[in-house]
């Protein structure tokens, strides 16, 4: 298939499209560069530069490369920022999402898979949680989210779009080519072992006193290679729907630096610091149901191999794609 990529040079988008081109698709990626980087696109890949706020480029990127399917993964994605600041969030995940599918309707393009987030839940009555999990996010980047999601919903009706939304948290571990660097840096796996590999002093953690067996926050870890391949079986999806993705379990942010610390071998100092503003205690994601549907097997399940995975990465490229 002839797929289009928006936000192919971020973290999540590059390792996709290095997927989709080893599995013979052809690959357009569509970045404005202000968090991906020219470095991340895959060299087999076309590239045009380009910003979802400008709907001409947009329409011109579609016109042009006529791709069967959209991928879209450029929205800004910190809940913190998006506590601060939930202008940005909304005009470039609701707003300039609307760019897009509106081009995608005039180009007659009629599939997206669409990176979503376990964010639009909030915190949840139970855990793991599946897709009949109430709504109610919480911040601003959730809310986000899910207004784009029933926006989704919406053109599917009366435009006919089909589409995949795919809800996860915490996407972690590299390939062997693309990895995970963030102009700001607040995933927790990267910051972790920026400070084994001498970058950082130490790895802040945010909030000691949650209702966890250890007082830090638990999240739900999925490899990034598991990820990637969710997205692709969703272009074969036969019906418009929406997927939580994790692996059932879930860590504390001790339990990750801890497993840092192992498989580094390095000594990794920590400062203990207050919560973060709409962050919830325990976010676990159920895949039941795109196990079921889709035939989706996750292969690197653990948390020791998603770290090691990164590491190699980081270890590599010490100070990311360098731009």
């Amino acid at each position: 298939m002839k797929i289009l990529v928006i936000g192919g040079a971020g973290y999540i988008g590059s390792v996709c499209a290095e997927l989709l081109l080893d599995e013979g698709h052809e690959v357009a990626i569509f970045d404005n560069l202000s968090e991906g980087h020219r470095a991340a696109i895959d060299s087999r890949a076309k590239f045009v530069e380009g910003d979802l706020e400008d709907r001409q480029s947009i329409e011109k990127a579609l016109s042009t490369q006529r791709p069967e399917a959209v991928m879209h993964f450029a929205a800004n994605a910190l809940v913190g920022e998006s506590m601060q600041n939930p202008s940005k969030y909304f005009r470039n995940n609701i707003a300039n999402g609307l760019n897009l599918l509106d081009a995608m309707i005039s180009a007659g393009i009629g599939k997206i898979i669409f990176s979503s987030t376990c964010a639009i839940f909030g915190p949840p009555e139970r855990v793991p949680i599946d897709e009949t999990t109430a709504m109610r996010p919480i911040n601003p980047y959730g809310e986000s989210k899910l207004a784009f999601e029933k926006i989704l919903r919406w053109y599917g009706e009366i435009h006919g779009l089909k589409f995949v939304s795919l809800r996860y948290f915490n996407a972690a571990g590299a390939s062997a080519k693309f990895g995970e660097d963030h102009r700001v840096e607040t995933h927790l796996i990267p910051n972790v072992l920026k400070v084994a590999l001498g970058e950082k002093p130490a790895v802040e953690i945010f909030g000691t006193d949650y209702e966890t067996p250890d007082g830090t926050c638990i999240r739900d870890y999925i490899h990034i290679l598991d990820l990637a391949r969710a997205h692709i079986l969703a272009l074969g999806a036969a019906k418009s729907d929406f997927y939580n993705l994790g692996t059932g379990g879930g860590s504390s942010v001790r339990e990750v630096i801890d497993a840092c610390r192992k498989i580094t071998g390095r000594k990794i100092d920590i400062v203990e610091k207050a919560r973060r503003p709409g962050d919830p205690p325990r976010l676990i994601a159920s895949s039941e149901k795109i196990k079921r549907e889709l035939g989706w097997k996750p292969q690197f399940q653990s948390l020791d191999v998603i770290i090691d995975s990164a590491w190699k990465w980081h270890q590599k490229f010490p100070r990311g794609y360098g731009d």
